[in-house]
């Protein structure tokens, strides 16, 4: 009997990486933006006749009671919680468990406890070796990789095991490593300074992959693709001529360090091979907490001249920015502000600096006592850090991240965002992929659901840079529209930076949603309870269809004015009821990611919980 392997990619927290609102409001069929790549090339390390299944919790819902004989769940910091949760439920149940993914290689220890086995970095030798042993029976608890791996030995990922057209891109390596040394990055700590790669062939087959499952916007995950520049050059120049050969258009984007702008052979031969943008690590435009934290890469020349001069050349940039360095003071904020508006970088992630494990800048503030006891040290795109800032108080420095977010998002910042940057933006690489009908129907929903919506202030903004535009820059303007709007839903729903109220609002709206349920509490069938800012829901007895009309209404009126997330107890269900729970189900898909349900196993099944929209909570079997 084939050994059948199930692996999983639980689903994220929602974040401004997710760009909720351009995927469901705007654009077609996607679900999510970018694939699990590692579990794609997982399935491809693992023996040929193995049956393997790919899930991505982000796109589709997990089963419940898989027909599996090993189930790997994989895994980044921001995502352990659920992973944990999942490696947790299927262990009760008695599937063999393997935990993997950064996070378990970066800390193997906080797995130990939860998985059957865990493989702990990279994966091309380890887990060949996994497959060997369990096939034997002699497996191990920890696989863990302490050498050097040759990407030459990394095979083409199972691509056809992904359902590609559920995302807005699909992913794809070529190196690994970055020669700098950032303080708070654990990119070094897991794949080192000395960049690694695939060969030019390599790529081109994964490519060929690509083509044939008609594959089209292509995001290279590499943490640094000009890591190593001469390489860089050398694929880039092999892109441009399979492009040509293949007559196929690919689109790319990669991540890249600063220092591109000082090369002007890169930034020539970026968009000759149909590179539309690249992310870069900015940090900060101030020289001294560039040093602070060692990104000296950054330092070599003004940053608003590297950015206007990638511009030039067709590129958009998309950038990281980070507050909390010890150097930062309260005028960092209007800093960072005046240089996002002035750089015209739309796709523009503000994160507060977190200490992630076994990083350099962990050690240092582990040695200093200034990390936070309890304190998550997973997720750096939370609104929090992990440890006490230096010079400006915690509470202050979480306050002014959110009104620094709040004044990014205003329709005139988004607008003169855009005009800084078309202003130097050279013909850009940038192009709408879809077929034409779809563009027409992207832009139909984006007029309506997008400017108009947003009122005259909006729909006078947008003008704007309509007209300031030339006619080829018209798309990356639609582009920047959408990534922003999809950027300033999210921080309304999740950092409530509209002026709603605080507490006292909170407690009243908590006490609205009592009084809709007054008459279902009186009878014993409902409990409603809160805790630390999530509201419990519990139905204990069976309630009427009046009960889910007055649930949808009440639930969402909470949900949309403050920052709380719902529980939904389920204690006792019958099936003449599903119709309505259904409903309630659907009404409440927008706020998914705030909402819980959590039901015994036999309601589980009953319920049919999307485990990609809502979180259904997993209790491991007693």
């Amino acid at each position: 009997m084939r050994t059948r392997l199930l692996l999983i990619n639980p689903r994220f927290p929602e974040s401004f990486w997710s760009f909720r609102w351009a995927i469901d409001s705007v654009l077609p069929n996607k679900r999510t933006v970018n694939p699990p790549l590692g579990l794609a090339t997982v399935a491809a390390l693992s023996p040929s006749d193995w049956q393997i299944r790919i899930i991505d919790e982000n796109i589709e819902s997990i089963p419940l009671r898989p027909e599996a004989d090993i189930i790997g769940v994989c895994g980044m910091g921001v995502q352990f919680r659920r992973q944990k949760e999942l490696l947790n439920y299927y262990r009760g149940l008695g599937y063999y468990v393997v935990a993997g993914g950064s996070y378990a290689s970066l800390c193997p220890e906080r797995y130990t406890e939860i998985a059957d086995t865990v493989v702990a970095g990279e994966a091309e030798y380890i887990w060949k070796e996994f497959c060997a042993d369990y096939q034997a029976g002699k497996h191990r608890a920890l696989y863990e990789e302490k050498g050097v791996v040759s990407l030459e030995d990394s095979p083409t990922p199972r691509f056809d095991l992904l359902k590609l057209d559920r995302y807005t891109n699909v992913s794809l390596q070529f190196s690994r490593g970055c020669p700098f040394r950032c303080e708070f990055c654990d990119i070094i700590v897991m794949f080192g300074r000395k960049p690694r790669t695939k060969s030019c062939e390599q790529v081109g087959r994964e490519l060929d992959a690509l083509r044939a499952l008609s594959a089209r916007n292509v995001f290279f995950v590499d943490d640094n693709f000009i890591g190593d520049k001469n390489v860089a050059k050398k694929l880039l120049r092999y892109l441009s001529v399979y492009q040509r050969e293949h007559d196929y258009n690919f689109q790319f984007g990669t991540e890249a360090s600063l220092n591109l702008a000082q090369d002007k052979e890169l930034l020539t031969l970026l968009p000759e091979a149909n590179f539309a943008w690249v992310f870069i690590g900015i940090e900060s435009p101030d020289e001294e907490s560039l040093k602070e934290t060692k990104k000296f890469q950054n330092t070599r020349e003004d940053i608003l001249t590297s950015v206007r001069q990638i511009y030039s050349h067709g590129l958009d940039v998309f950038a990281g920015f980070i507050i909390g360095f010890d150097n930062d003071t309260l005028s960092t904020f209007e800093r960072q502000y005046r240089f996002i508006v002035d750089s015209g970088i739309q796709v523009a992630m503000v994160g507060l600096l977190t200490a992630l494990p076994k990083t350099p800048l962990y050690e240092r503030l582990q040695s200093e006592g200034r990390l936070l006891p309890g304190a998550d040290g997973t997720d750096n795109t939370s609104v929090g850090t992990n440890f006490v800032p230096k010079q400006i108080e915690y509470d202050t420095l979480v306050r002014e991240y959110k009104r620094l977010y709040q004044r990014l998002l205003e329709p005139s910042a988004i607008a003169d965002r855009i005009r800084n940057k078309i202003r130097y933006m050279g013909r850009p690489t940038y192009q709408p992929l879809y077929p034409l009908r779809t563009q027409i129907s992207i832009m139909t929903k984006f007029a309506w659901r997008g400017v108009f919506k947003g009122g005259p202030r909006r729909m006078l903004q947008f003008a704007r840079t309509i007209g300031s535009a030339r006619a080829d820059q018209i798309p990356l303007v639609l582009s920047d529209w959408i990534a922003a709007l999809s950027m300033k839903e999210f921080a309304e729903r999740h950092l409530l930076i509209r002026k709603r109220g605080a507490q006292n609002a909170t407690m009243a709206h908590i006490e609205k949603l009592r009084q809709s349920f007054h008459t279902y509490v009186q009878q014993g069938r409902v409990r409603i309870q809160m805790e630390q800012g999530n509201i419990s829901v519990r139905l204990q007895g069976l309630v009427d269809s009046a009960f889910y009309a007055k649930a949808s209404r009440a639930i969402r009126h909470l949900l949309n004015n403050t920052t709380s997330t719902v529980t939904l107890h389920v204690d006792d269900f019958q099936e003449e009821q599903r119709r309505h729970w259904n409903r309630l189900l659907r009404r409440l898909r927008r706020d998914g990611d705030r909402i819980y349900v959590s039901a015994s196993e036999k309601l589980k099944d009953l319920l049919e919980v999307d485990s990609s929209v809502f979180h259904l909570v997993l209790e491991p079997a007693a």
